[in-house]
C-alpha cells in the first residue's frame, strides 16, 4: 500500500476512535440532600443526608465535611450524623466502569441554638411569711411546659403545701429562710425544638422580719410611779405599734392611765394590776409590712414606797480630809438628793450616782446628813434615809524635836528625833518619818527615831507625821540636821609664862555654835603605852585633879615649878558620852631654874640675830636621865635638836646660823616627866641688813600658800621699780632692793 494512503487511513482511524472514547468516559455526578429533619436543625438532633448518583449502581459512598473525608464508607446512600455544622459533600466509587463519580456540590448544615428561658423572681428580696412568685418563659410561645430547679445540685422543686406550680409560674407562699437560694428553670414540649436552654440562675434572698425591741423604765416600779414602755424596730421611725400584755395576747388600749403616743406606752400612777409580761409588734405600709414580736419584758409593781440607806466610809475625820457618803436603794435608775442638818431643807446637792464626796472638809461641814432618791417625770421620791453623823475636828499637828537639841551635831554622836502629835486626842498613833521629803525612811509605832552613830550622810531636812488608820496628822515643820566632822577643841593658857604667886587659867573652846559640853583637863607626860595619849604618841596624858568640869575653863594654883609643862583638854557630851578629839598641847613655862636640870644658852644676850651661832645645853643635876631638848616654835611643839642645825655634842645643841624661824621657847624634859627652866629666844634681822634670804623664804611660802598672791606682789614690785619708787624707802632696814626681787621672780 502506498505510504501516503496508509497515513490517511491511520489518521482517520484515530479520529474515529477518539470520538467514541469521549462518549464512553463521561463520569456521573453525585448530589447531596437532607432527608431529615425538615426545617431547622437544633442541638442534640440527628441529621440524615442522602447522596444520589443517577447512573449505574453498586456504588460505595464516601463523605466529606469541610473538604476533609470522614472515616465512613457505606454501600448505602444515606448517612445519619449528630448535630455537627459544616459543609458536607459526597462521591461514589465502584469496581466497574465508570469507577467513580464526580464530587457533589457542598451542602451547608447549620445548627440553630435552642431557645433560652427567662426567669423572673418577684420579690427577689423577700421577708419570712411573704409570697414569692417565680415566672419562666421561652419567648412569646406559651406551648411550653417548665421544670424548676434550686441550688447547684439540680434539686428539682416539686409541688408541695407551700410550693404551687401553675403553667409557667412557681408560687412560694409563706416564704421561709430555707427557701433562700439560686433558682433556674427549663422548658420542654412535643414539637421541635422539644427543649430549651436553662435560664440564668436568679438568687432569692429571704430575710427574717425585723424584730421589735421593748424597753421598760423602770421594770421594777412602785405603786403610784410612772412607767414608760418604748417599742422600736431598728432606727426606722415609720412604724405603728401594737401593745400586748400577758401570754393570752391581751391588747393594751388607750385608757385613763394608759397613754399611747407613737412608739411609747405610758402607764401613769402604776398599780399592782399593771404587773405582768409586755411585748409589742410593728406594722407599716411599705415592705416589710410587719415585724416579729419582741421578746417579752416583765414589769414588776411593788405596793410600797422604797427607803434609801445612807452610809459613810468614815464618820470621824480631820479638816482637809475627804469623806464619801453612799445612798443605796433596791432598784436602779435613780437620782440622789443630799441633805444636811434637816431632811426637809433644800438639798445640798443632787447627783446621778449613788455617792457624794466631801473634799477638803472644814469643821463647819460636820453634822447630820440624809439622802433620798427620785426618778421619772413627774419625779417619784423614795422615803428619806436615816441620818448619819459626820464629826470633823481640826487636824492634829506633828511637832518634831531633836534630842539632844543642839544646833551642831558631830559625826559619831547619837541623835534621837521625837514626833509629838498635838491635838491628836488619844495616843494610838503610828509615825512616819521623812528625810528630804517625800522620801519615807521609817514607819513605826514609837514616837522616836534614833540614829546612832550619826555620820555626814545623815545630814538633811527631817519631818514626821502621825498615822492612825486612814487618818493623818499635819506634817511637822522641817528640822535641819547638819553633821560635822569630829571637832578638836582649842586650848589657850593665860598667862603662858609663870610668875611666882600667879594663878593660871586654862580655856578650852569647841565649835562656837555647839553647846552641852563637859570638859576634861590633862597634863602631858612622856609617852607610855596603856595611858591616854595624843594621836602622834608624842605625849601621854595625866588627868588633873577634879579634871572634869562643866565650865570651859580651869584654874591652876601654882604650887611650885612643877606646873611647868604641857596641858591638853577634851570635851564630851550626851549619853552615852561623845568625846571630841584631844586639843593640841599648850605649854606653861617657868623661867626659874629647876633642881634636876637647867637650860643654858650661849651666848645669852637679850637679843639674837640671824646668821649668828647659838648653843643650848641641858645641864643635868642629880640622877635624872633621858633628857631631850624641846621647843615650841611656829605654834607647834617640836622635839629634839635637828642635825642640819649645826652640831650635837652630848647634851649641847649648836645652831651654826640662826634664822628668824628659830624664834620660840626652848626647854629640856626628862623621860620621867621633869622639866627644866624655859628660855624664850627671839631671832631678829640685824639693823641695816638686806633680807634677801628672808625674802626668798617669804616668796617660797607665798608660792605654796597662794600663787596668785605671789604673782600680785611681783607685779606690784615691777610697777614700783618702773616708776622709781623702790628707792623711796626711808630706813635702811625697811628698804628691799629691787634686784633682790628680780632674783626671786623665778620662784613664781
Amino acid at each position: 500500500m502506498e505510504p501516503t494512503l496508509l497515513c490517511v487511513l491511520l489518521l482517520l482511524n484515530t479520529h474515529i476512535n477518539s470520538g467514541h472514547c469521549e462518549d464512553d468516559d463521561a463520569l456521573p455526578t453525585a448530589s447531596v440532600k437532607i432527608v431529615t429533619p425538615q426545617g431547622l436543625l437544633y442541638p442534640g438532633e440527628t441529621v440524615t443526608l442522602q447522596c444520589d448518583i443517577s447512573d449505574n449502581t453498586d456504588w460505595t459512598y464516601r463523605w466529606f465535611r469541610n473538604n476533609e473525608e470522614l472515616l465512613i464508607k457505606t454501600r448505602k446512600n444515606t448517612l445519619s450524623l449528630p448535630d455537627q455544622a459544616g459543609q458536607y459533600s459526597c462521591v461514589g466509587r465502584r469496581r466497574g466502569r465508570p469507577q467513580m463519580s464526580n464530587h457533589s456540590f457542598s451542602l451547608p448544615i447549620i445548627v440553630t441554638a435552642l431557645p433560652k428561658t427567662t426567669l423572673t423572681v418577684r420579690p427577689n428580696l423577700a421577708y419570712t411569711g411573704e409570697t414569692v412568685t417565680l415566672m419562666c418563659s421561652v419567648g412569646s410561645d406559651s406551648r411550653w411546659n417548665y421544670q424548676w430547679y434550686k441550688d447547684r445540685n439540680y434539686n428539682v422543686v416539686s409541688q408541695s403545701v407551700r410550693h404551687t406550680i401553675t403553667g409557667d409560674t412557681l408560687t412560694i407562699s409563706t416564704a421561709a429562710e430555707s427557701d433562700q437560694g439560686l433558682y433556674w428553670c427549663e422548658g420542654n414540649r412535643v414539637s421541635r425544638p422539644t427543649s430549651s436552654q436553662p435560664s440564668d440562675p436568679v438568687t432569692l434572698t429571704v430575710k427574717a422580719l425585723p424584730k421589735t425591741t421593748l424597753t421598760v423604765r423602770p421594770n421594777l416600779a412602785y405603786t403610784g410611779e410612772t412607767v414608760t414602755l418604748m417599742c422600736s424596730v431598728g432606727s426606722d421611725r415609720r412604724w405603728n405599734y401594737q401593745w400586748y400584755k400577758d401570754r393570752n395576747y391581751n391588747v393594751v388600749s388607750q385608757s385613763v392611765r394608759h397613754t399611747i403616743t407613737g412608739d411609747t406606752l405610758t402607764i401613769s400612777t402604776a398599780a399592782e394590776s399593771d404587773q405582768g409580761l409586755y411585748w409589742c409588734e410593728g406594722n407599716r405600709v411599705s415592705r416589710p409590712t410587719s415585724s416579729q414580736p419582741g421578746d417579752p419584758v416583765t414589769l414588776t409593781v411593788k405596793d410600797y414606797q422604797p427607803k434609801t440607806t445612807l452610809t459613810s466610809d468614815r464618820e470621824s475625820i480631820f479638816t482637809g480630809d475627804s469623806v464619801t457618803l453612799s445612798c443605796t436603794v433596791e432598784s436602779p435608775g435613780w437620782k440622789f438628793y443630799w441633805y444636811r442638818h434637816r431632811p426637809d431643807s433644800t438639798p445640798v446637792t443632787t447627783t446621778s450616782g449613788y455617792s457624794y464626796t466631801l473634799s477638803w472638809v472644814r469643821v463647819s461641814d460636820g453634822g447630820q446628813y440624809w439622802c433620798r432618791a427620785g426618778r421619772g417625770d413627774p419625779v417619784y421620791y423614795t422615803l428619806y434615809s436615816d441620818p448619819v453623823q459626820i464629826n470633823i475636828t481640826e487636824r492634829p499637828v506633828a511637832v518634831l524635836t531633836l534630842q539632844p537639841n543642839w544646833t551642831q551635831i558631830f559625826s559619831g554622836e547619837t541623835v534621837t528625833m521625837r514626833c509629838d502629835i498635838q491635838g491628836g486626842g488619844d495616843t494610838d498613833w503610828n509615825y512616819r518619818w521623812y528625810k528630804n521629803s517625800p522620801v519615807v525612811i521609817s514607819f513605826n509605832t514609837k514616837p522616836e527615831y534614833r540614829i546612832s552613830p550619826v555620820y555626814w550622810y545623815n545630814s538633811g531636812s527631817y519631818t514626821c507625821e502621825g498615822v492612825k488608820g486612814n487618818k493623818f496628822s499635819k506634817t511637822s515643820e522641817a528640822v535641819k540636821l547638819t553633821v560635822s566632822d569630829q571637832p578638836q577643841p582649842v586650848l589657850s593658857i593665860s598667862p603662858q609664862w609663870l610668875n611666882a604667886g600667879d594663878s593660871v587659867s586654862l580655856s578650852c573652846e569647841v565649835d562656837k555654835t555647839s553647846t552641852g559640853w563637859r570638859f576634861s583637863w590633862y597634863r602631858t607626860v612622856p609617852y607610855r603605852a596603856g595611858l591616854p595619849s595624843l594621836s602622834d604618841k608624842s605625849y601621854s596624858l595625866q588627868p588633873l585633879s577634879d579634871n572634869v568640869t562643866s565650865e570651859d575653863s580651869y584654874t591652876l594654883i601654882p604650887a611650885g615649878p612643877t606646873h611647868t609643862g604641857g596641858y591638853v583638854c577634851r570635851a564630851g557630851r550626851g549619853d552615852p558620852v561623845y568625846d571630841t578629839l584631844y586639843s593640841e598641847p599648850q605649854f606653861l613655862w617657868s623661867g626659874d631654874l629647876q633642881p634636876s636640870v637647867s637650860l643654858t644658852v650661849n651666848p645669852n644676850p637679850t637679843q639674837h640675830f640671824t646668821s649668828k651661832s647659838l648653843s643650848l645645853s641641858c645641864e643635868l643635876k642629880g640622877n635624872s636621865t633621858g633628857w631631850r631638848l624641846m621647843s615650841y616654835r611656829e605654834r607647834r611643839v617640836k622635839s629634839g635638836c635637828v642635825s642640819n642645825w649645826g652640831s650635837i655634842t652630848e647634851s649641847t645643841c649648836t645652831i651654826t646660823s640662826l634664822d628668824t624661824w628659830y624664834s620660840g621657847v626652848f626647854w629640856c624634859e626628862s623621860g620621867s616627866g621633869e622639866y627644866s627652866n624655859a628660855v624664850n629666844i627671839t631671832v631678829n634681822v640685824p639693823p641695816g641688813s638686806v633680807v634677801s634670804i628672808s625674802l626668798t623664804r617669804l616668796l617660797c611660802g607665798l608660792l605654796v600658800m597662794s600663787p596668785f598672791l605671789l604673782v600680785s606682789i611681783v607685779l606690784t614690785v615691777k610697777c614700783c621699780r618702773a616708776r622709781g619708787l623702790c628707792s623711796t624707802v626711808k630706813s635702811p632696814q625697811d628698804q628691799i632692793p629691787c634686784d633682790v626681787i628680780e632674783q626671786n621672780e623665778s620662784l613664781v
